[in-house]
């Protein structure tokens, strides 16, 4: 029997996560609103196809969310993955905190995301949500001395 070691083999990232979603385009509507995901040029002659998918990305397509028309998992059990997370900055992580009142997101049990919803990790911390769809997603920030002052103030602000 031969062993393969892993040497030169390498993932380089991760490409795409898969989404299913009743509307591509209304879809990437929200998505580009809550979290800035714009649709990647380089990729919409596959949205032509109704069964291709509509791909939207932060970074101009090396990370991307592919859009496919059909039914969300919403709260069905997980099949394939539990939730996707989205690193930002300290800065972003913020702005998202002050914009959380005119987003009004649910968090998986339906509750709506608030300050109180900010998960402190110790290293980074994190905020839990759903899309409209039902999939779980998540911000984190690693910058966290950064972070933590942004949220102390922020909460001193909201009091």
């Amino acid at each position: 029997m031969t062993t393969y070691q892993l040497n030169s083999f390498r993932v380089l990232q991760i490409d795409h996560v898969e989404l299913f979603v009743p509307d591509r385009h209304e879809a990437a509507g929200w998505y580009q609103r809550i979290l800035g995901l714009d649709v990647v040029p380089a990729y919409q002659d596959w949205a032509a196809d109704p069964g291709g998918p509509l791909m939207i990305s932060s970074d101009g397509g090396s990370t991307k969310l592919a859009l496919f028309e059909g039914q969300p998992q919403e709260s069905r059990p997980t099949a394939g993955f539990h939730r996707v997370a989205f690193r930002v900055s300290a800065d972003a992580f913020t702005d998202f905190l002050r914009r959380l009142g005119d987003m009004q997101l649910k968090e998986s049990g339906g509750s709506p995301v608030t300050l109180d919803s900010v998960v402190d990790h110790e290293k980074a911390y994190s905020i839990y949500f759903c899309d409209p769809y039902g999939h779980h997603l998540e911000l984190t920030a690693y910058e966290y001395e950064a972070t933590r002052a942004a949220l102390l103030e922020i909460r001193k602000q909201a009091r």
